[in-house]
């Protein structure tokens, strides 16, 4: 069984040792990255424990036989382009249940025209692990807000929108917020 653990981790922001402290009962960023790599077995307890902790369905985690997976060539880093020391693939990214996704037409920030930012819809008691992240806030009559998430206390969020000259907007309460998980572009 070929596991999608740290494919899911990486594109939720998460660390080995804070998905092991979500497990329950805990267990150590060891195990987690043990299952991850295949150096332990992943029985279906332990994957349905990695999932609960991901906040995502367990057959999220897993790849399989008709998902389309693409050769990765060389890696890319401050040297330059290098060969690999082990074949290496990417697997196409799956779709949780409640995502989203916000199409940019104007360049702004980091965003250019023509991207689309692909958002995963998380609840008010996961706002905290969105710090320092850029995230979709609805508002009423239909209307959104998207930017850095800066702060969060009593219910309230701070949010700095994207652009030059923008000011820091407060949010009450919102339902949920959608965080942007994944960046699609075309070159």
């Amino acid at each position: 069984m070929i596991s999608r653990i740290r494919e899911v981790r990486k594109a939720k922001g998460m660390t080995l040792d804070e998905i092991a402290q979500r497990c329950e009962p805990p267990t150590t960023a060891q195990t987690i990255g043990r299952l991850e790599t295949g150096m332990r077995t992943l029985s279906l307890d332990w994957l349905n424990r990695i999932a609960d902790a991901l906040g995502v369905d367990s057959t999220q985690l897993l790849a399989l036989p008709d998902q389309d997976e693409l050769p990765v060539a060389a890696i890319l880093d401050h040297k330059g382009a290098h060969a690999l020391k082990k074949t290496e693939t990417v697997s196409q990214p799956t779709i949780e249940a409640d995502m989203a996704a916000l199409r940019v037409k104007n360049s702004i920030g980091d965003y250019r025209a023509g991207d689309d930012i692909w958002l995963s819809r998380w609840m008010p008691d996961q706002f905290g692990d969105a710090l320092n992240r850029d995230i979709l806030v609805p508002r009423p009559g239909g209307r959104f807000l998207f930017g850095r998430l800066i702060g969060r206390d009593s219910g309230k969020i701070h949010l700095l929108p994207l652009g030059s000259g923008t000011r820091q907007q407060v949010v009450n309460d919102p339902e949920w917020i959608g965080v942007a998980v994944r960046l699609v572009r075309a070159l």
